[in-house]
């Protein structure tokens, strides 16, 4: 394994729909640098289906092998895909590990109905993200836990502001 003196760094952006990804991972962007991969943006610019999950697998495969060369040249990498499970952040983890590159984890969340709010207002999906739905996925994402968050360089936790008390 590559020493992490190489300058490069992963920063995986996880969390439910509706819990801030995005707008968090364009300050990071700004801020840090960054070359920022979102297969939501990637899916509305081809003009393909968000529900259409084989596509957006092979959205993010492709962006791994692109956000992999962008670690290996030293470069900051954001990944935004939600990485529900932990598995997920795992491989992530350890292949940039492999690179020589510094990670990190940034968990959003918020209450379900605080995401139900923001998912409608935003209305991107079409047929819009339904509440049961986001309690079906909530129940399936895999919380970062003490032990998972240690395995990383820096692990940061986010709440989601109540919009009603902003």
């Amino acid at each position: 394994m590559k020493s992490c003196s190489s300058g490069a760094r992963l920063i995986i952006v996880c969390g439910l729909p509706g819990s801030g990804k995005t707008t968090h991972a364009r300050q990071l962007q700004s801020s840090s640098r960054a070359i920022r991969f979102c297969p939501d943006e990637w899916i509305h610019a081809l003009s393909l289906d968000y529900w259409d999950e084989d596509n957006r697998e092979k959205i993010e495969s492709l962006q791994w092998q692109l956000g992999q060369q962008l670690l290996d040249l030293g470069l900051t990498v954001i990944i935004e895909w939600g990485t529900w499970a932990r598995c997920e952040r795992d491989a992530l983890r350890l292949t940039a590990r492999e690179l020589g590159a510094a990670v990190e984890l940034h968990y959003l969340s918020a209450p379900v109905e605080i995401l139900l709010d923001r998912v409608q207002r935003r209305a991107m999906e079409n047929p819009v993200i339904q509440r049961e739905q986001l309690l079906q996925w909530a129940n399936a994402f895999q919380e970062p836990t003490a032990e998972e968050s240690s395995l990383f360089d820096t692990f940061l936790t986010f709440q989601t502001p109540d919009p009603l008390n902003e």
